[in-house]
Parts: structure tokens; sequence; C-alpha cells
């Protein structure tokens, strides 16, 4: 049966940003990689937390404290819900996806890597799932490698066999934050298990915009924000398996993640408060459970199909812009709905500005991923990503907007 289609100009009414105008101009918002606009509900339940039920969470037994704990904690099951979790024990909240590769790395690294230990990462990494390993390699003496991608940048799975074989540990991400290109995860992850990796998945790109199963890839870690996905910043989820988890020790220590504390030490709490010390983002958290409610009531199949319609018509309408280039792979179907490229040789700042001045919001540098634009021999991009709230008239007036830089910059 074909996915319904979205209905935008309705979805964009529940976003009170888009009422707005930049320099004159409607606001085109194309930064959809880097943070997601936010629901009327969203904002909402901030206000109704902060209004109604301010209080701090798993100590007071008085009533707004209980209900606080209720709705963090009903917040963390419809997470649960939403990747295919087994049990809510299994999702940890951090502050960013940075944090909980950082978690992975500093906690389970630290314990189980070793001298020799090879730790098998992509080309495709943003920063986040590059620095926490090299880190950890250098201080246990272990060695990090990289899988190598191929013209359009699309992973070279040949490269990912030969190096994941006796790897300790596999890092890779699900979509890529710069090129969009859309991995496997579950064959890798598949192919490391078998050679007795740990595998820890970069999902910050792919659980805002596809349906994610981490029971189904298999993975023993999985990370992602909130903010990518209409909640607030300032969350970050870890999916760990809880064999996995109740294995690594705790990254923050002090309140909240023990169950008891004597002057001769101190012993654990449950999973997965074992890894949430001190006073959570309460507010934030149990605002992301308004997101996540909002893209359940779309649909994650409904929210893939709009994006890959919509990357398909930015593939066809930018490369029409003489001049551009336009990076990643060439089908809509191996890719996110992120559009990298560079005009001419004119500077992706320079050309973001203009676009600025237009009311669209793109981003332009490294995006986190220098080695990437290394390897590809660019020194940066621009890149505009697309969400729910997207529609091809905004494609249009990108498009239209940098032919307009090359008239400013003298072409």
């Amino acid at each position: 049966m074909e996915t319904q289609l979205l209905d935008v100009d309705a979805i964009r009414a529940d976003f009170p940003i888009f009422s707005r105008t930049v320099k004159g101009k409607p606001l085109v918002y194309l930064d959809n990689a880097a943070t997601s606009q936010k629901p009327l509900s969203v904002i909402k339940s901030l206000e109704e937390f902060y209004s109604g039920y301010n209080s701090n969470i798993h100590r007071g037994i008085y009533f707004i404290a209980e209900k606080a704990t209720a709705e963090y904690e009903r917040a963390r099951e419809k997470v649960r819900k939403f990747v295919s979790a087994s049990t809510s024990q299994e999702i940890v909240f951090t502050r960013n996806t940075t944090e909980s590769i950082n978690l992975v790395a500093q906690s389970w690294g630290r314990k189980y890597v070793s001298r020799g230990d090879r730790i098998v990462i992509t080309l495709l990494e943003h920063h986040s799932n590059i620095v926490p390993w090299q880190q950890v390699a250098e201080e246990r003496k272990a060695k990090v490698e990289f899988v190598g991608v191929d013209s359009e940048g699309n992973l070279d799975m040949e490269d990912f066999k030969a190096k994941v074989v006796g790897a300790k540990v596999a890092a890779f991400t699900h979509v890529s934050n710069v090129l969009g290109s859309l991995n496997p995860v579950k064959e890798m992850t598949r192919l490391a298990k078998e050679e007795g990796a740990t595998v820890v998945v970069d999902g910050a790109q792919a659980v805002p915009h596809m349906p994610v199963n981490v029971s189904d890839i298999g993975c023993d870690f999985y990370a992602f924000s909130a903010h990518k996905m209409l909640g607030p910043t300032g969350v970050g989820v870890l999916y760990g398996s809880r064999k996995v988890l109740e294995e690594t020790p705790p990254f923050l220590t002090g309140g909240d993640m023990i169950s008891e504390v004597h002057l001769s030490g101190a012993k654990w709490n449950e999973l997965p408060w074992k890894f949430e010390a001190g006073t959570s983002n309460i507010a934030d958290v149990i605002a992301f459970g308004a997101a996540v409610d909002y893209l359940s009531s779309i649909g994650m199949d409904a929210v893939r199909a709009h994006e890959r319609r919509l990357t398909a018509y930015a593939l066809d309408v930018l490369p029409k812009v003489d001049g551009i280039t336009v990076y990643g792979p060439s089908s809509p179907e191996r890719r996110g709905g992120v559009i990298p490229f560079n005009y001419r040789d004119i500077h992706p700042h320079d050309v973001a500005a203009v676009l600025d001045e237009m009311g669209i919001a793109v981003r332009s540098g490294y995006h986190c991923a220098q080695p990437l634009h290394e390897w590809f021999r660019i020194p940066s991009s621009v890149r505009a990503s697309f969400y729910i709230y997207n529609k091809e008239s905004e494609v249009d007036a990108l498009a239209e907007g940098v032919r307009m830089a090359g008239k400013v910059f003298g072409g």
C-alpha cells in the first residue's frame, strides 16, 4: 500500500516559527541536520511542566514530584517503543548524541579496549564518533582504522568486511550528516558481531527521519538526540543492550545513580539510572516525549517517504544550476534528506550569507566532519537538509538563492 503523502501546510501550522519573517522574507529553514524546529505541542509541554508541576524526580513523595517522575519515565517508555528496544532499562538519557558516544567510549571502552586492539570506524563519521575513539585508542594503546567510501560517498563494504575482521569495536553512522549516505547497519552489525566486535551506531541522522528498530539491527549501542527530532536541546539517548549496559561502569557518579553510599564505598543504582547521575534535564525529557508523540502520529514511514521525494526533487533541480557541484549518493533511495554542495569558486560561507539575505537558513563549513571533506579534497561545503515541514517550493528558492550568490560575487 502506498504511503500517505504528508499534509505539509497543516504540519507547518503546528510550528510557530514559520509565522515569522527573516530580513523581510519568509523563513526557509534548511538546517535540519543541525537541529529541527519545535511544534507547539513540545513548547506547551515545557510550559506545562514549569507552570504546573516543576519539581525534582525519583525523590519526592509529594504530588507534583510523583507526577514529574511519572511523566519523565513515561517519556522513556515512549522512546523505547519508538526505536523498538526490548525494555525501558535499555534507554539512557544523556545531553546529546556526543555525550552518548563518549559514555560508551570512556566507560565501556576504557574497561574493555586493550593494547593492540583495533577500533574500526568510517570516513563518514561526525567528529563525535571519531575523537572519543582516538582518545581511547591513545590511552589504551589501541589502533583506530577508517573504512573508505567510493566517489559518491557510499561506504566501501569490501573494505569494511576486510577491516572488521578481528576488530574489538565497530563504530559507524547510520546516516552521514554531510552526504546523507545511508549505511546498511543491520548487515554491518551482523558482520561485526560475527567477529566478536562490540557495535556502536551513531543514529543522530536516522532516528528523526526513518523507522529504526534497534532490536532488529542487533547493535550493542545506538545513540541519537532529541533536538534533531522536534524535541528540545539538551537531551540525548543512548540505547544499550541490557547485558552490555550491566557490564559497563557508570560514566558520571553522584546523586541518583547510586543505591547505597557508605564511608567504605558505594553501590550503583539499577539500569538505566546507573548512568543518569544528578538532577536530570527533567522538563526537556518530558517535552521530548511530546515530540515522539508528534512523530508517531505522522508515522515514520510517511516521514521517510516525504523526505525521499523532496531529496529526489532537489537532486533534479539543484544540478541544473550552472556551476554547482552536488555531493553524495546519486540515488535518493541510498541517502537521507541532506544535500551538500559547492558553487563555482565562491566560499561556502559567502553562499550561505547570500542565502541568509533571502531568508534561507543553511549550514556551511565542515559540518563536524573534516576528515570526510579532506577525502573529497574540498575545504568545506554548503549543506541543505530537509524535514517534515519543508516543501518543493523551498528547494526552488534555494536554487534561486544560489544563482543570486553567483550574481553577487560576479558571475
